[in-house]
């Protein structure tokens, strides 16, 4: 067994035991602590599979800021957990039927799965060999140069997507002071400010 082998295994162990414990782990805290691990192995896993540009995406975004504002937001808000897990009680055994019809979906994928034989050709065409060019640059070149458009709606969709969330949420509560961006631009500093002449010895 070689070096990359060991690790590979190590690192799926950890993978799937991180995975395991996210779910199981009564502490939501220690729930977001086992994803960020399971983060961090599954990068592990990128690099040996010579994706240093996903590995590093994934630690980049999902742990240094997806996974760390779960943290935030689980520690910060006060939320009875009592009363979720009593929620979840009462879907489960409607959880357990979509999960046991999602196992049997699987098993029917898996069962009668065949690579195509032009599979690894194909694969091998997306991407010139690591000779003519990294695996980040040519990346680089398929996603800014011959699928940018493609890109950028997607980036577009996000927008909307985004947009549509502040939208929805967004709640005009009463007695509360909100900023006002034009009546700031417009106001007259004379009227902004007073100017004293204190003299001395004498307060204002």
């Amino acid at each position: 067994m070689t070096l990359a082998v060991f690790t590979f295994y190590v690192f799926s162990t950890i993978v799937i035991l991180a995975g395991l414990l996210t779910v199981l782990s009564r502490n939501p805290v220690h729930s977001v602590l086992w994803l960020i691990l399971a983060f961090f192995t599954s990068a592990g896993l990128f690099v040996l599979l010579g994706a240093e540009f996903v590995a590093m995406l994934l630690v980049i975004v999902y742990v240094g800021a997806v996974a760390v504002l779960f943290l935030f937001v689980v520690m910060m808000l006060d939320v009875d957990f009592a009363e979720l897990k009593a929620e979840m009680a009462r879907f489960m055994p409607v959880a357990m039927l979509i999960g046991v019809v999602l196992l049997m979906e699987l098993g029917l994928v898996f069962g009668v799965w065949n690579f195509a034989d032009q599979a690894g050709d194909l694969r091998q065409a997306v991407t010139p060999s690591l000779s003519e060019a990294h695996n980040t640059q040519a990346l680089g070149e398929i996603v800014y140069t011959q699928y940018i458009y493609l890109f950028q709606a997607a980036g577009l969709i996000l927008l909307v997507a985004m947009i549509g969330a502040i939208v929805l949420t967004l709640r005009h509560r009463p007695n509360i002071k909100r900023q006002n961006i034009v009546a700031q631009i417009n106001r007259d500093p004379a009227q902004a400010m007073e100017l004293k002449n204190v003299k001395p010895g004498q307060g204002l």
